[in-house]
């Protein structure tokens, strides 16, 4: 698929996940082609409003599952789309999660909000894939038990051997069963998995990601274990413009996946 121009891609389902929050499934011409890795993302394309980078959801048979949270301008306009329905679409761009390189490895999935949604199509395909990896931890952190998006599938990745699902509220009075009150990084305290031979993929607000690398190295989880889904301000998705720059890379481009110790310098730093 051409990267430079935008295809048509028709929607042909919307989910109200939560409100506010929308899942698309986007059906591609025939003739298009499409290959992605899970952790990419596409640059979805209203015409007449603007352009937005979203990240693949999941990706089966010619429809793309795009999830989007209605917080700016085209976002909104996006989540008000009807049902057949064209936009335009551009992608895959950036590099996805490391699951080839994972095999063999415990894997340690640590997620917050909106940031499990680049993680999903990963989750699944380790599960699917079950006989390629070991343990499956997967830790998601939200403000309140009714932000955790696709409550079911949760239930159903907990079901699976050695699949241990981790779930922290941060906003709650009270618990309830499955459910940790706290952040996210509270629950690496019970989060069993290989510190020697594993593989952590986090996806979240840096803040969160950087209290969690900073729990596992203190566990003993070594830098190289560590790959980032990092968010940026991602205006053309091949590092042109340069508004997602952090040290020498360009997040759209070098990432929006990277191994941690090629950010490490710059990670968390402030206006990088």
């Amino acid at each position: 698929m051409t990267k430079a121009m935008p295809i048509p891609a028709t929607l042909i389902n919307m989910t109200e996940e939560i409100p506010g929050i929308v899942t698309l499934s986007l059906k591609l011409e025939a003739d298009a082609p499409f290959e992605c890795h899970y952790g990419q993302f596409n640059m979805l394309y209203l015409f007449g409003v603007g352009e937005v980078a979203i990240s693949i959801m999941g990706w089966k048979e010619g429809v793309l599952l795009h999830t989007v949270r209605a917080v700016g301008r085209v976002t909104q306009a996006l989540t008000a789309i009807k049902v057949g329905q064209q936009i335009g679409l551009r992608g895959p761009f950036g590099n996805g999660w490391p699951l080839t390189e994972a095999i063999a490895k415990d894997l340690v999935f640590i997620t917050a909000g909106l940031g499990c949604a680049p993680a999903v199509a990963a989750i699944n395909h380790a599960i699917t894939h079950r006989q390629n990896y070991r343990k499956i931890v997967i830790l998601q952190g939200v403000k309140h038990r009714q932000d955790l998006l696709w409550k079911q599938q949760y239930d159903t990745w907990r079901d699976h051997h050695n699949c241990q699902v981790l779930l922290a509220a941060s906003e709650e009075k009270k618990g309830k069963m499955h459910w940790q009150l706290g952040l996210v990084t509270e629950l690496l305290n019970n989060a069993d998995f290989d510190i020697d031979n594993c593989v952590v993929m986090m996806c979240g607000p840096e803040i969160m990601m950087k209290a969690a690398i900073k729990q596992l190295a203190e566990l003993g989880v070594a830098d190289d274990a560590y790959y980032l889904s990092m968010e940026r301000n991602f205006q053309c998705g091949q590092g042109f413009c340069g508004h997602c720059q952090i040290g020498p890379y360009f997040v759209c481009k070098d990432g929006p996946v990277f191994h941690f110790p090629a950010i490490k310098p710059w990670f968390g730093l402030s206006g990088f």
